[in-house]
């Protein structure tokens, strides 16, 4: 593309420290101009520009995503939470889903209308120095070689893991075959496989600031929180989330603001100290308090044993598992829980005071930790399993239902601890990696 460019030239003035400079009046006094023609490459960047952004629109409407997500809600439910929200920005997305059969995921991921497909597990057995992990080597290169088979023939433009023994082989397929790979790390401190992961990997997203200290890649890590489900954001009023799990509330005595629900979750597992605990109590609570309601999730293992041991009350719900936590956390006033990393989001996103039993036999202590950082942030009430009976549990629940600013103080400290926009800005973050990954193939 040519251009005309004009230059007017006018006598320069006479600089103080050269005596003999030529005076202005040697100049002719009419200003000459002068046309100088010039060529710039103005089509060719403005082409360049307009292919890198035809490429990196491309790979968005054909985006494939491929999830290694599994073993617990706590590694599922992200996964998920990032599915849904890159769905929601790029609805033209794909999603391949890899676990283990006759697993959670094997069920919960279905449900959440997303494609599974099942690969053989690899999990590392404790101690290490365990007969069970001599055959390690050879069951992760057969797990690895079905990854890579599955992947190749859903071709993801990228993979995500988030971290558990399911996700180990399924990210190291995809860096053996090159594709873009994203981690993310929910707890406080990350496991080994996330660690390991973490040296491969292009992004490694992590919910808290401290986290970062622990990846040997520091420039790799974002923080933004832990991906909380879609759900659990528009949460429906307490009032009608009450009646769903109560509907005799309508004809009891006493105003709405009286009534005070404790919703206990053990955990996708469940947690059996805390079941004990609570089954020692809650008779003399609700015999206590004619206002206050329980909806307690035992874990599935656990339920027919709980089942069979509590005996019905109308101020009570017991079940194996909730399908509706939206439901389940809109109600609750107070929450009673294990402190896995994801519960613990949810709880903060919610803005729900809490009492967390962490639980000692999670591996690396990721739950005391994540129990501790609650108690910093959110003002949470700590009970370690050594300290846990039914009067301590008792103790704590009074104290915290019978204080109203108490409540308020606890409801506001999580609020504003919470990081809402975590899935949307992990899902940002992800579409600007295939956008920047598509340009540069293309170049």
């Amino acid at each position: 593309m040519a251009a005309k460019t004009h230059f007017l030239i006018s006598p320069p003035p006479k600089p103080s420290y050269l005596p003999f400079y030529p005076s202005p009046y040697s100049f002719p006094s009419k200003t000459r101009s002068f046309s100088i023609s010039c060529c710039f490459s103005i089509k060719e960047s403005r082409d360049d520009q307009t292919t890198s952004s035809t490429t990196a629109n491309k790979a968005l409407e054909s985006l494939h995503v491929a999830f290694a997500a599994g073993g617990t809600g706590g590694h599922i439910y992200p996964a998920v939470a990032i599915a849904d929200e890159l769905k929601l920005i790029n609805p033209t997305s794909k999603f391949l889903f890899l676990g283990c059969p006759n697993s959670m995921e094997s069920t919960a991921i279905p449900s959440a209308h997303f494609e599974f497909k099942s690969i053989p597990a690899v999990q590392l057995a404790w101690p290490f120095f365990s007969l069970q992990n001599l055959v390690l080597p050879y069951r992760l290169i057969k797990s690895i070689i079905k990854c890579y088979s599955l992947l190749s023939k859903f071709e993801p433009d990228v993979v995500i893991g988030t971290g558990g023994y399911v996700s180990f082989p399924v990210c190291l397929a995809a860096v053996l075959k090159r594709i873009k790979l994203v981690i993310q790390e929910q707890n406080s401190v990350p496991g080994i496989a996330n660690w390991l992961l973490s040296l491969f990997a292009d992004l490694v997203f992590v919910a808290f600031n401290s986290t970062v200290e622990c990846f040997p890649r520091k420039e790799k890590c974002v923080v933004c929180g832990n991906p909380v489900r879609l759900t659990l954001k528009g949460l429906v009023s307490k009032a009608v989330s009450r009646l769903h799990f109560f509907p005799g509330l309508t004809k009891m005595e006493g105003s709405p603001q009286e009534f005070k629900v404790i919703l206990v979750l053990g955990g996708s597992l469940g947690a059996n100290a805390v079941n004990i605990a609570l089954l020692n109590v809650y008779s003399q609570l609700l015999l206590e308090h004619k206002n206050w309601f329980i909806i307690w999730q035992t874990g599935v293992e656990a339920f027919n044993e709980m089942e069979s041991l509590v005996r019905s009350h109308r101020q009570l719900i017991l079940t194996p598992f909730l399908h509706s936590m939206d439901l389940a956390y809109a109600a609750a006033d107070l929450i009673i829980s294990r402190a896995g990393a994801m519960t613990c989001s949810e709880i903060l996103a919610t803005g729900k005071p809490s009492i967390l039993i962490p639980s000692p036999n999670v591996a690396e202590g990721h739950q005391c930790r994540n129990a501790s950082l609650m108690a910093d942030v959110a003002g949470s009430r700590v009970i370690t399993e050594d300290e846990l009976d039914s009067t301590t549990l008792g103790t704590a629940i009074s104290e915290i239902l019978g204080d109203e600013s108490l409540l308020a103080e606890m409801s506001e400290r999580a609020l504003k601890a919470a990081k809402p926009d975590a899935s949307a800005e992990i899902a940002k973050h992800i579409l600007s990696l295939v956008k920047i990954s598509a340009v540069e193939e293309n170049q």
